[in-house]
């Protein structure tokens, strides 16, 4: 993805982070901006996880309720926007699937021959937020550090084969990529 996409994503998960806030102070128009953001996405989720078009719509309204009720809550620096509406998204679906009669609708063999290994759409969200945070964190590093990490980490390179292309010494490519690793901890969040 070049950079103008992942400006375009930060701006997106900019105006979410927004809305969040302003709809957890009680502003009704910043939760109908938090809806058309995300509503295709968490219906997503919702919808799969029911097998349901009907009741992943009415599992999508009590979604927006809880987002509604919660907005306040949402800490931009403990968790990413789309991960935090996503994951109410996908508990207020399993707690519907859980409250529903048990039913059998195919023999338990025929469904091993439908399933699809690809990624669900909310993984993907998730992974291209996190993807987009690492590459963020990536850039602000020092511009040493930053190669040294894509390259060994990235790249595949040893560190010896790092020190010998950039004809540096090893003890100073471990030290780029040390200092480097716990600013990138930092910026991440998981510190």
């Amino acid at each position: 993805m070049g950079k103008v996409g992942e400006e375009n994503a930060g701006d997106a998960r900019t105006r979410l982070v927004v809305a969040l806030r302003e709809a957890g102070a009680g502003d009704v128009s910043a939760l109908r901006r938090v809806y058309g953001l995300t509503s295709a996405k968490l219906f997503g989720i919702c919808l799969r996880i029911s097998g349901d078009r009907e009741a992943a719509e009415d599992i999508l309204q009590d979604v927006y309720v809880k987002i509604w009720r919660r907005a306040a809550t949402f800490d931009a620096a403990r968790a990413s926007p789309v991960s935090w509406l996503a994951t109410i998204a996908h508990n207020a679906a399993i707690d519907w699937r859980r409250a529903q009669p048990r039913r059998d609708t195919a023999p338990e063999g025929a469904l091993g021959t439908v399933a699809d290994d690809a990624p669900q759409a909310d993984e993907v969200m998730v992974q291209d937020e996190e993807r987009l945070r690492l590459l963020a964190c990536l850039n602000g590093l020092e511009r040493q550090q930053a190669e040294a990490i894509r390259s060994t980490f990235l790249g595949g390179l040893t560190y010896q084969q790092l020190a010998d292309h950039l004809q540096t010494p090893l003890g100073t490519i471990k030290s780029w990529i040390r200092r480097g690793m716990l600013k990138l901890k930092v910026c991440l969040g998981d510190g």
